[in-house]
């Protein structure tokens, strides 16, 4: 029997090449890792409008993040310390399972399963 756990839908709002907000959504499931990432995916379009709005990370600025900044540390694993803040909100445990989709200047870029 699988544990529960606590998934989570995380967006990545990006306007004009800037990360300007982080959005999540987070569900309980039992289900295998194969089966919560489709649920995930499946929820991806519809969880966007009423998911929880966290602040963007800024520099000392408080200039937005560039994407491609973001994408420099999702190639070296460090993209996790950005969702921090959602992670304590909503609880998880230290290597949560999740799905982070994009929205680029408002049109969101959910993978089709």
């Amino acid at each position: 029997m699988q544990i529960s756990e606590t998934i989570l839908n995380i967006y990545l709002v990006l306007e004009n090449g800037h990360v300007t907000e982080l959005r999540a959504k987070a569900y309980e499931s039992d289900e295998g890792d194969g089966e919560k990432i489709k649920f995930l995916m499946s929820r991806s379009k519809d969880d966007f409008k009423g998911a929880y709005k966290f602040d963007a990370p800024t520099n000392s600025k408080g200039e937005f993040m560039k994407y491609n900044k973001f994408a420099k540390l999702e190639e070296r694993g460090l993209h996790f310390q950005l969702f921090e803040e959602i992670f304590q909100k909503f609880q998880v445990p230290q290597n949560p399972l999740i799905c982070v989709t994009p929205v680029v200047d408002g049109e969101i870029l959910a993978k089709e399963i």
